[in-house]
């Protein structure tokens, strides 16, 4: 069984990833149970995070890495808030959490019409610290922002993010729905034909 390290200390994420990897026989170490600290993402771009981040834990733990970064990306905003969407209610004077960062987007939009965004996961994945030809896989999600959040399941963005083809917002589907058609399930699916066709 071949281990690799999540450049990630996200309970939630490391749970996503394993399951979604199972199949390829690999077992997803987390960072914080290897002591190795977190990467600095000072990129404006997913992938250049993603990366940066798989790099640092392939370094620390001599293993090979898989490393994640998403956000939400807003039409009217240009795609902010992006790489910084964990942090974006602070930009308005708030405190980071999800409740937050949920409110001061709705207010940021009050009188937007233009409500099209898209969730976007991009995961890196290495194995060594210098390889040159790391695997990258995106997931895209497309959507529109909601007036007022709907619905009690997910985290972040999911009670205003809403999805013409479901007819819901991601917080209004049933977990197994939401994993099998999320950004981040979408680009583990991609990594998942990626590690099979270059790694196995």
């Amino acid at each position: 069984m071949q281990k690799i390290v999540l450049a990630s200390g996200n309970p939630g994420k490391l749970f996503e990833l394993q399951a979604l990897l199972a199949p390829l026989q690999m077992t997803l170490l987390p960072l914080s149970g290897l002591g190795i600290g977190q990467a600095p993402e000072p990129h404006r771009t997913f992938v250049e995070n993603a990366l940066a981040k798989a790099r640092h834990a392939a370094a620390a733990s001599g293993l090979p890495a898989l490393a994640d970064d998403a956000g939400l990306c807003v039409h009217a905003f240009g795609g902010q808030p992006g790489v910084d969407t964990a942090y974006y209610a602070t930009r308005f004077g708030y405190e980071k959490s999800d409740a937050n960062n949920v409110r001061a987007l709705l207010e940021q939009m009050q009188g937007v019409q233009d409500r099209r965004a898209a969730m976007v996961s991009t995961l890196v994945a290495l194995r060594s610290a210098d390889d040159p030809e790391p695997l990258i896989a995106t997931g895209r999600v497309a959507g529109e922002i909601t007036r007022e959040p709907v619905g009690d399941g997910g985290f972040g963005f999911d009670p205003v993010m809403f999805l013409p083809e479901f007819g819901q917002t991601f917080a209004q589907l049933p977990a197994e729905v939401k994993n099998a058609h999320s950004h981040r399930g979408r680009a583990a699916q991609a990594m998942l034909a990626l590690m099979r066709e270059r790694w196995l």
